[in-house]
């Protein structure tokens, strides 16, 4: 067994007045024998988790295999991007829009 991060993506339901919606990636660990079969339990967990949320799944599972067990300093998660956008705009592009809610829980 090993342990995977899979990152999910969900979409809440927003009030009818509210046009945008509000979107969550989340990374969750999962001890698992294989990639498939972490995303297979992610998507379980995503399947509760959403009811609690009052969103939607998007059918979006990435997973990432943990060089070593979770503990202090563990890297959990790892994306790579090609991009021919500088730093400063790739960071505003992608992560850094002004309308990410970074206070602790979304």
């Amino acid at each position: 067994m090993s342990w995977f991060a899979v990152r999910s993506f969900y979409r809440f339901r927003g009030s009818p007045d509210v046009g945008d919606s509000t979107y969550e990636e989340r990374v969750v660990l999962f001890e698992a024998p294989s990639a498939n079969d972490a995303i297979a339990a992610a998507e379980a967990e995503a399947s509760e988790y959403v009811e609690q949320i009052d969103g939607e799944v998007l059918p979006c599972f990435q997973s990432y295999a943990l060089a070593a067990e979770p503990g202090a300093s563990a890297e959990v998660f790892s994306l790579m991007r090609d991009s021919a956008l500088e730093p400063d705009e790739y960071l505003d592009t992608f992560f850094d829009t002004g309308r990410e809610r970074t206070d602790g829980r979304g």
